[in-house]
């Protein structure tokens, strides 16, 4: 099982992308735990869970160096590509997560 925490200004818009990155994770058969915060809430999920996954929207690009680090390595840390966060494609979200956890 893995976690994979979805990073946005105010976690609105990216509730679909997380819809649509589950339904590619059951489709493939991957246990995932995917959902999204705004950027408030970073510190207290990690805080309180076990996240192997940070994916920083494109409307909070600017966070990633900060996010880097204070989670790096244990977290692994990137950006959601701009083109996929806008046509909210799921699948190739779900793709970059996976291999950035070696998956």
């Amino acid at each position: 099982m893995k976690t994979i925490m979805l990073v946005c200004n105010a976690g609105m818009s990216t509730s679909l992308l997380v819809t649509k990155m589950q339904k590619a994770a059951k489709d493939k058969g991957v246990e995932a735990e995917i959902f999204a915060v705004p950027v408030s809430e970073v510190d207290n999920e990690v805080a309180n869970k076990t996240i192997d996954a940070i994916l920083v929207g494109p409307q909070v690009k600017f966070m990633l160096k900060e996010y880097n680090e204070k989670f790096a390595p244990k977290i692994k840390v990137d950006s959601i590509n701009m083109m996929d966060y806008g046509t909210m494609n799921g699948e190739n979200v779900l793709n970059t997560a996976l291999n950035m956890l070696g998956e």
